[in-house]
């Protein structure tokens, strides 16, 4: 039957008049017509279900970063130590996503992080892990339940960059009893290697003839520089979605500084290490510490994609978009492991703030990151569908095998550390300038996040298209195809929402079971 005559650009209007199929967003966030001014995060709204008349495969989920910074996924790693650095950030870019390399680090190590993602070749592992010859058996054993394989470099120091001396794999140590037996006594010493520079079609051709799972590449000194697995060949071969930049065609890659004046001289260096965007790290954005570094950089740097934030209100945005943002990030005191409104009071529920800030910044062509709530896959179709042009994420990705940081056991899970960048941990080696101004000698500390640990979500190669094909899922349901179709019906009143109540919310997940087990892919 052809179905082409039903209408999904508009509601039928005596159906609107019933009043049976929800509200608009106007209707459900503005004072008008919530004359409490309540405020409302995700898991108080839902959508109304569209009319679907395309595959899931067709939703597009391309968004803006910024102004000039296009997304075939609409994913952002937060800037957090215990989330991203080099390896996050190769991997969400490779995934169509981005990367923001965390500040609580020196200017020479954030920048090197930034140059490390900017000088990745697909395949190519630029920071495995070595050992050195006095290293024994026991401790690649070790390697091998935290981080999930035993082929081990064996160089001078123990570190990438120094010689290549031999190599290790589990066929080597598999028959050895003893765990303290050093690795001189059975690394391999003729190691089949591939010369720096060359390709990831040669590697694979030296990898073919010698028949080995791992590739040292060494420089001509003999230095091991990078090392290509066999299994990641083919997984390296196509990243369609991959997030390039246009002239070098080399991953993107953003990081954070703060607003004092030394950040100056950080932001100098991400960008002469090639960073993409910059993020200006704050608790509260409307400040003039921002306001001023936004316009220093815009001058100093004028071919640099700033985000500035972070905001939740249509004042603190409009400051920041006067003084020259491309992109603005949006969310106070709502993450997992923030504090913030419970220590100083001062905040928005998640789903107002998205909603209210990206309608306004809209009329100046300014796309929001919606930062932090984010719990699930409809969290992050409910953030896009309120007007976020991109998510970003702190615990949704603290627990995958990319984030800084080992996995431990507890009670018989797996498990990663996991810290708010205002917890007093992350403050102790720096963080605190997101928080705090002022005369150094007079302040005090005041936590605004907690330390934890999240699940094992293990590697992004799986769990980032997992959540792309849940949001596809969910803005199908919703009856749009696309970022842009959602914005459209989401402006004209087109796309619909209901307020749940708590036991509606109760109700809307696993409940009236004796027990169950929940895997997400």
């Amino acid at each position: 039957m052809d179905w082409s005559h039903v209408k999904v650009t508009a509601l039928d209007q005596a159906t609107r008049d019933e009043g049976g199929d929800g509200r608009s967003a106007k209707d459900v966030f503005h004072a008008t017509s919530n004359p409490g001014c309540v405020a409302f995060t995700y898991e108080d709204i839902i959508l109304m279900p569209g009319h679907i008349n395309f595959p899931v495969h067709e939703v597009d989920l391309t968004s803006q970063l910024t102004k000039k910074i296009k997304l075939k996924a609409p994913f952002v790693s937060s800037p957090m130590d215990t989330v991203t650095e080099s390896n996050m950030a190769i991997n969400m870019a490779l995934q169509g996503g981005i990367g923001i390399i965390h500040s609580n680090m020196t200017i020479e190590e954030q920048a090197s992080e930034v140059n490390k993602v900017k000088k990745f070749k697909n395949g190519f592992i630029t920071d495995p892990a070595c050992l050195k010859p006095e290293n024994t058996v026991g401790d690649v054993i070790e390697i091998k339940k935290t981080l999930g394989y035993s082929g081990i470099p064996i160089t001078t120091d123990g570190k990438i960059g120094s010689k290549l001396l031999g190599f290790v794999s589990a066929r080597d140590i598999d028959f050895i009893d003893e765990p303290t037996t050093p690795l001189s006594t059975v690394m391999t010493t003729d190691v089949v290697t591939g010369t720096e520079g060359c390709s990831l079609e040669e590697a694979n051709q030296i990898l073919r003839g010698s028949k080995k799972g791992k590739l040292p590449i060494v420089d001509p000194n003999g230095n091991i520089v990078s090392l290509i697995a066999r299994t990641d060949l083919h997984k390296a071969r196509d990243y369609p979605n991959a997030s390039r930049e246009q002239k070098n065609k080399q991953l993107l890659v953003g990081a954070s500084i703060g607003t004092r004046p030394a950040d100056k001289d950080r932001a100098k260096a991400l960008v002469d290490a090639g960073v993409d965007v910059i993020v200006i790290d704050s608790s509260q954005g409307d400040s003039v510490f921002q306001l001023d570094m936004v316009q220093y950089l815009k001058k100093t740097h004028p071919d640099l994609e700033v985000i500035g934030g972070n905001c939740v209100t249509c004042s603190q945005a409009l400051h920041l978009i006067e003084a020259g943002v491309d992109g603005l990030r949006v969310g106070m005191g709502i993450g997992s492991i923030c504090t913030t409104q419970e220590v100083c009071a001062v905040g928005r529920a998640q789903g107002s703030a998205v909603y209210h800030v990206a309608r306004f910044a809209r009329k100046f062509g300014v796309p929001i990151l919606a930062d932090g709530g984010i719990q699930s896959t409809g969290h992050i179709t409910k953030a896009l569908c309120l007007g976020a042009s991109c998510v970003m994420m702190g615990s949704m990705l603290a627990g995958t095998e990319e984030a800084p940081g080992e996995y431990f056991f507890q009670d018989g899970v797996r498990l990663k550390r996991y810290r708010g960048m205002g917890s007093i941990e992350a403050m102790s080696k720096g963080s605190e300038k997101r928080y705090v101004w002022g005369d150094d000698a007079i302040q005090v500390k005041v936590a605004q996040g907690v330390s934890g640990s999240v699940v094992d979500k293990g590697t992004l190669r799986r769990y980032i298209p997992y959540l792309c094909q849940g949001v596809r899922h969910g803005m199908q349901d919703a009856g749009v195809k696309g970022l842009d179709m959602a914005w459209e019906r989401l402006y004209s009143g087109d796309l619909r929402f209901e307020i749940r109540s708590p036991a509606a919310q109760k109700e809307g997940g696993v409940h009236s079971l004796h027990n169950y087990s929940k895997r997400l892919y």
